[in-house]
C-alpha cells in the first residue's frame, strides 16, 4: 500500500472546504485506499493547528476537529521517528520529513512545496493534492486487470 504523510495544510484545507482536491486526499486516507503514516509531532501539530481560534471563527466547530483528528488517528500508522531532519526551509516542517523517512514513506502531500528541499527528497515524493490524486488514479488504472475477451 502506498504511504503517504499529509502536511498539517492539507488537513486544514481538507476541514475548511468540503469537495476540494485536499478534502479528497483525506477521504484516500480515511477509506484506506493509501496508508498515512504519523508521527507523534506531526499529530501534536495537527490538533496545535486546527485548534487555533481563528479556525473555530472559520466555522470548523470543536466536535468536528475532535472527530477528525480521531479518524487521522484511527487510519494512521504511527511511527517513531529517530534521525533529526533539518532539509525544510521552514524548520517546523521538518517533522515531516523525519516522518516520511521513519515510515518510508512515497509521498508528503502538502500545498506549501517552498517549504521543502525539492520534488523529491530521498525516496519520498513531494507534491500537490493535484499531483498526488493524479498518480494514485494513474496507478489505480494500471493495476487494474484486464477485462476478459
Amino acid at each position: 500500500m502506498i504511504r503517504v504523510i499529509l502536511d498539517t495544510n492539507i488537513v486544514v484545507s481538507a476541514m475548511l472546504r468540503s469537495g476540494g482536491l485536499p478534502e479528497a486526499v483525506l477521504n484516500l486516507v480515511v477509506d484506506r485506499v493509501v496508508q498515512l503514516c504519523i508521527s507523534e509531532p506531526v499529530m501534536a501539530e495537527y490538533e496545535e493547528v486546527l485548534r487555533r481560534p481563528q479556525l473555530k471563527m472559520l466555522k470548523i466547530h470543536p466536535d468536528k476537529v475532535t472527530t477528525a483528528l480521531a479518524r487521522i488517528r484511527e487510519a494512521g500508522l504511527l511511527v517513531t521517528p529517530t534521525t533529526p531532519v533539518t532539509a525544510a526551509s521552514d524548520p517546523d516542517d521538518n517533522i515531516f520529513l523525519e516522518c516520511a523517512a521513519a515510515a518510508e514513506a512515497q509521498y508528503l502531500v502538502t500545498g506549501n512545496q517552498g517549504h521543502f528541499p525539492a520534488e523529491v527528497w530521498g525516496k519520498v515524493r513531494i507534491v500537490t493534492a493535484r499531483q498526488f490524486l493524479g498518480d494514485i488514479a494513474h496507478t489505480q488504472r494500471s493495476s487494474d486487470p484486464l477485462p476478459e475477451a
